[in-house]
C-alpha cells in the first residue's frame, strides 16, 4: 500500500475517511470503513457537523475487535466559536490559546487516545489574510505540536495566499491541507502548488460532490470504460496521480471497498492532464 509522507517525515494513508454528518450513524460507518481497509479516519471538535465522541466509541469497539490504536491514522481539527452553535467543547470566553487547549484535551477524551496524528485548524478567523487571531490559534497549534500531543499539524479551507503568508511566517508551518477541491480551479491549483512546493499533504474533499457536472464527461466515461471502474473511482485516481490524499465520505461498503480499489489503478500522463484541465474541455 502506498503513503504520503509530510515534510517532517510522517507516513499518512493514501486515502482517508470523512465523517462529517454521519451524526448517530458514526460509530457504525467508522468501524465499517475500518473493516472496508480504511486506515485514516477525519473529524473535528465541532458537532454541528460531526460526533466527535461516536468515532471514539468506533474506536473503542475496534480495539476490543484486536485493531490497536496504532494502526489508525487520526485527525481531528480545532473550530472557532464562529463556527460552532452552543454546544462550544470550549470555554468560548476565554482567549483563543486556552480555547485550543481545551478543545484538544477534548478531542483526546472523545477520541480515547493520548495523541493524535494530525491536528487541524478548521478554517482561518480572517476572510482575507491572516490577522491577530489567526496568528494566535496558529502559535497555540504549534504549541500543540511542540509537545508532542501530535504529529502533524495543518490547516482546512485555506486559501492560497493565506497559506503562502503561513508559510513565509510562521514558526512551524502546516504539514497538511484540506480544501474542498473544485474542478473548476483547476481542482485548487494554486494551493496544490504551494503545498507541492513546502512538502505539504493536500487532502482533498468534496472531490464528487463539488464537481457533479464533470462526472459524466464523455471522457471521463470513457477513462471509466477502459479501466472497468465508474466515474468516482476515476476522480479518486486522479487525485492520487497528482498527490492528493482523497477524502470519501461515502456509506456504502461497496463504494468504500470500490474507492480504495482505485490504488491499483493507473492513469496516463495524456489522461491525467485532460481531467486536471476538464473544466476547460466541457464536452
Amino acid at each position: 500500500m502506498g503513503s504520503h509522507r509530510t515534510y517532517n517525515g510522517v507516513s499518512m494513508p493514501e486515502f482517508m475517511y470523512g465523517t462529517a454528518w454521519k451524526k448517530e450513524e458514526t460509530t457504525r460507518l467508522v468501524k465499517l470503513a475500518v473493516s472496508s481497509g480504511f486506515t485514516a479516519i477525519d473529524t473535528a471538535n465541532q458537532i454541528i457537523h460531526y460526533d466527535e465522541a461516536r468515532v471514539g466509541d468506533a474506536l473503542l469497539d475496534l480495539s476490543r475487535q484486536g485493531i490497536e490504536r496504532e494502526s489508525l491514522f487520526l485527525q481531528t481539527k480545532f473550530t472557532s466559536a464562529g463556527g460552532q452553535d452552543h454546544r462550544t467543547p470550549y470555554d468560548a470566553s476565554a482567549d483563543i490559546t486556552t480555547q485550543v487547549g481545551q478543545s484538544f484535551q477534548s478531542s483526546l477524551q472523545h477520541l480515547h487516545t493520548e495523541y493524535l496524528d494530525s491536528y487541524v485548524l478548521h478554517g482561518p478567523y480572517s476572510r482575507m489574510g491572516l490577522g491577530a487571531e489567526d496568528w494566535e490559534v496558529w502559535a497555540a497549534i504549534e504549541g500543540i505540536y511542540k509537545s508532542g500531543g501530535t504529529r502533524v499539524i495543518g490547516v482546512s479551507n485555506v486559501s492560497a495566499e493565506q497559506l503562502d503568508e503561513l508559510c513565509r511566517r510562521a514558526d512551524v508551518k502546516p504539514m497538511v491541507v484540506q480544501n474542498r477541491c473544485f474542478a473548476v480551479l483547476g481542482w485548487d491549483y494554486r494551493v496544490r502548488e504551494i503545498c507541492r512546493a513546502h512538502g505539504i499533504v493536500y487532502q482533498g474533499f468534496s472531490l464528487l460532490t463539488a464537481n457533479r457536472q464533470f462526472l459524466f464527461h464523455p471522457r471521463i466515461r470513457e477513462i471509466a470504460g477502459r479501466l472497468g471502474v465508474g466515474p468516482a473511482q476515476v476522480v479518486f485516481r486522479f487525485a492520487l496521480e497528482v498527490g492528493m490524499q482523497p477524502l470519501t465520505g461515502t456509506s456504502n461498503r461497496d463504494h468504500m471497498v470500490e474507492d480504495l480499489a482505485v490504488r491499483s489503478l493507473r492513469l496516463s500522463r495524456e489522461e491525467t492532464a485532460f481531467i486536471e484541465a476538464i473544466a476547460l474541455n466541457r464536452p
